[in-house]
């Protein structure tokens, strides 16, 4: 399981040119699920996003959680985290779980930062062409793979 989390002060989905979910101060959690993916890499990611610490404290150092400063969270599938590059232009997305599988382990790590953050959660819509805006804090852009641990 990979995610891109980027702080942001504002991000928002939009459908069809429909705004369906935004958030204010946060991240923005791109979401690729692979088939290898289980409960253990959703509780590990969900416990890492929730302490990482990249907020400014008073100081103006990065020492603040999401949980510290209360914010919000806005989670979007990304099958394409997954893409290989190796061979040729075009990249090959087979290690990118199918949506019989993506599909239940999107909606459990949704669940899981719900009940590890106690904080505002809002998605974006599985397999949907989506357009996302936003406004990208600092810019702190943090990737994370639960394959990676160590």
């Amino acid at each position: 399981m990979r995610v891109v989390i980027q702080r942001v002060s504002e991000a928002s989905v939009a459908i069809e040119g429909k705004i369906t979910s935004e958030i204010k101060t946060g991240f923005l959690i791109l979401l690729g699920i692979e088939h290898e993916d289980s409960q253990e890499d959703i509780n590990w990611l969900c416990g890492k996003i929730s302490r990482l610490r990249v907020f400014s404290d008073d100081t103006g150092a990065m020492n603040l959680s999401i949980l510290d400063i209360k914010g919000e969270l806005l989670v979007v599938s990304q099958f394409t985290l997954h893409a290989s590059t190796k061979k040729g232009n075009r990249p090959s997305f087979i290690k990118a779980a199918r949506p019989e599988v993506a599909i239940p382990h999107y909606e459990a790590f949704v669940d899981q930062l719900k009940r590890t953050t106690q904080l505002r959660v809002q998605t974006g819509t599985f397999g949907a062409m989506m357009e996302i805006a936003l406004v990208n804090d600092g810019p702190v852009t943090i990737f994370i793979d639960s394959k990676n641990k160590e």
